[in-house]
């Protein structure tokens, strides 16, 4: 082998190691470090890279019976978003990946490959939008929804029926006169902006990191081990492709298929073109540009393809993707703007994030005066400073990025920014914990981290305690009144009469709500106390193992460990939280105030206690909330995917692989009449 190979596949290996890494940041994790177009750029070299070592294709992924060696070229594969916890599926027909380009000349190139093939001077087109969302695979038999299925690897996906069933307008049965024996449908899960705001604006009041964008959010909580989580946000679906289909021949163009699901009241795209050619779907790209910043989703680019299925299948794909569609992504959306100041938010639990303040611009439709600086290690890197003119991106991203400065522009006397070493609140020292980003304020006392663990405590998901919002708050811990959580169940109407907008009434109303709070169930109080990583699902399953604030009080590592969904980390953090000293005097006073700390249940009533229920197919008796109440108010669990530890699966008319799963594994079958009857006579 020559040097200039080794350095060639040592760089080709670098690319790979780097693909992989990003593929597991934005598959998996949800949480991409770097641009698509960085990404594609990325994978454009690999590809390069692979031509001019292998410019055969002896090691393509394309032929069979290819020997791979040391020395071969990686190859270029479709993102793998599959995760331990999920049970699999294969998919009928491989759910690929699309190419990217960002040039016109690359998509006229593609138009004139597909040319030669055919022979023609023109071809037939489909012109969609790129939903920036999560890609679905929906398989329907003689028109019941049987699973929903992640891309995974492109071949297998994850069954996450369970996490998407509550998405209004998902078909789970299409009634039409003609429909096919079995099809997969392909589509896209997304967030809307509107719900992405919502909850962001949620975390925000609880001094709690925001997301970064709808894709990854939507991503997240497909992913979702526990499904009445899932069902807290609200994901929305459109439908676009076509995967297996029996009869093969049921459609004979893209279009067709796209009317039959308009045909059969299914969720479609906002802009869909039919053209004669490549010049009219060009056209219809520029179109689209200018249309999408008024949708509801995110759309980062326009989706092409050969509109005849029969043209499809002789045009045939590639390892990850098919060759007869591409996608045409929209570059991000940027302007240049003035760094004007860096200001610092306090959060919950104590974590400083930095926030730039710029000259207000437009941008993607709205106006920007705010950018996300993530943290001191992004500002340094970036060498960002007050007063520079700095680019602000927001593409995909809601949340609009400072993403370089324009170095060109800065006055040579700007001193570099110095992260403060001090809270920006209260002025306590701050500290960073090996191996984290996040600078943080240790002060129990600190004012912001009180009014944000006050209003994550009086939250909806928590206490909910009426007519304790976010401006009452402020005000009772500006002026005193409250300094930590117990304060609150000393309150009296003669000091709520000193707040702005308090009269007899109202402060009578917030006496009252906090009263009635003490009677709230033992695990929201639980999860209130903002144990770091106990959430509302970790806390029910705190309560329903210990019973009582006491016992969990006491409680070992290794007895914290050995709860399913309790891991190692999340054990730490309890058995933390209950070490310190200002928390036990907290509890001491809760107890004091007459709080619920203890399970309303009486064990010996929990008759599914440690019993893991799967629930499949389409239940006709009960809603799957109703379902999933009903066995954990007897102390089971309800569990999205099939394991050795499930102990019974009820199974709806349409139930598919999990049923299958659970007979291989010797698992007991119950169907809604004999659940119902478990229920009714334990």
């Amino acid at each position: 082998m020559k040097k200039d190979d080794g350095e060639s596949f040592r760089k080709l290996k670098e690319l790979d190691e780097a693909i992989q890494f990003h593929d597991n940041k934005y598959y998996k994790q949800a949480q991409p470090t770097i641009s698509d177009q960085e990404y594609d750029r990325l994978k454009r070299e690999l590809e390069s890279l692979q031509a001019n070592i292998d410019p055969l294709g002896l090691f393509s992924s394309d032929k069979t019976g290819s020997i791979e060696t040391k020395e071969s070229p990686p190859k270029v594969k479709v993102g793998d978003d599959r995760l331990d916890g999920f049970s699999s599926h294969q998919h009928l027909t491989p759910m690929l990946s699309l190419d990217n380009t960002y040039d016109r000349d690359e998509f006229f190139e593609f138009d004139q490959r597909l040319r030669k093939i055919f022979k023609v001077n023109a071809l037939p087109y489909v012109v969609e939008p790129k939903i920036d969302g999560v890609a679905i695979s929906l398989t329907y038999q003689n028109g019941e929804l049987i699973t929903a299925t992640t891309r995974g690897n492109g071949v297998t996906g994850d069954i996450v029926t369970q996490n998407i069933q509550h998405i209004e307008k998902l078909p789970q049965k299409i009634i039409h006169k003609s429909i096919p024996e079995v099809v997969e449908i392909r589509g896209e899960v997304f967030m809307g902006h509107k719900e992405f705001h919502r909850i962001n604006e949620d975390r925000e009041k609880l001094g709690q990191s925001l997301y970064a964008n709808p894709r990854n959010l939507a991503a997240g909580t497909i992913k979702l081990l526990d499904p009445k989580e899932a069902r807290k946000r609200k994901l929305e679906i459109v439908l676009y492709g076509l995967g297996y289909c029996q009869p093969l021949s049921f459609f004979k163009e893209q279009s067709a298929f796209h009317d039959a699901l308009r045909n059969w009241n299914a969720p479609v795209v906002e802009f869909l073109r039919t053209v004669k050619n490549a010049d009219e779907a060009w056209d219809s790209i520029l179109l689209l540009d200018k249309a999408r910043h008024t949708y509801a989703y995110p759309t980062d680019g326009a989706v092409i393809k050969l509109d005849s299925l029969d043209m499809q299948v002789t045009a045939g794909t590639t390892s990850k993707a098919p060759r007869w569609a591409i996608a045409y992504k929209f570059e991000a959306e940027r302007q240049s703007t003035l760094l004007e100041d860096i200001i610092f938010q306090v959060g919950r639990t104590g974590t400083i994030t930095p926030v730039a303040c710029l000259q207000p611009i437009q941008l993607a439709g709205t106006v920007v005066a705010r950018a996300s600086l993530h943290n001191a290690d992004e500002i340094e890197r970036k060498d960002i400073r007050i007063g520079d003119h700095v680019v602000v991106e927001k593409a995909g991203e809601i949340i609009p990025q400072v993403l370089q400065v324009e170095r060109e522009k800065r006055v040579e006397s700007l001193p570099a920014f110095i992260f403060p070493q001090d809270c920006p609140c209260c002025q306590t020292e701050l500290v960073r914990t090996e191996g984290e980003a996040a600078w943080k304020c240790p002060s129990y006392e600190c004012k912001a981290q009180v009014k944000a663990r006050l209003q994550y405590f009086a939250s909806r998901g928590c206490m909910d305690i009426e007519n304790l919002g976010e401006s009452v708050i402020k005000q009772l811990v500006d002026k005193q009144l409250v300094v930590k959580i117990s304060d609150l169940y000393e309150l009296q109407e003669e000091q709520l009469l000193t707040l702005d907008g308090f009269a007899g009434k109202s402060a009578e109303n917030l006496v009252d709500a906090l009263q009635v709070s003490k009677k709230q169930d033992f695990w929201r109080l639980l999860c209130g106390l903002g144990i770091k990583h106990v959430g509302s699902a970790a806390a029910k399953d705190l309560v329903r193992h210990f019973h009582t604030l006491d016992n969990l009080a006491i409680a070992s590592l290794e007895d914290l460990i050995v709860i399913d969904g309790i891991g190692e980390t999340m054990a730490e953090s309890i058995t933390h939280f209950f070490s310190s000293a200002f928390n036990q005097s907290e509890i001491e006073k809760l107890k004091a105030h007459d709080l619920c700390i203890k399970s309303n249940e009486n064990p010996t009533d929990l008759f599914l206690r440690d019993k893991i229920f799967v629930l499949t197919g389409s239940l006709t008796r009960y809603t799957r909330d109703e379902a999933t109440d009903q066995i954990e108010a007897l102390g089971g669990k309800v569990s999205s995917s099939v394991s050795k530890k499930t102990s019974f699966l009820v199974a709806g008319p349409g139930a598919g692989s999990k049923l299958t799963k659970a007979e291989s594994l010797g698992i007991e079958i119950l169907s809604e009449e004999q659940f119902e009857f478990l229920l009714q006579n334990i």
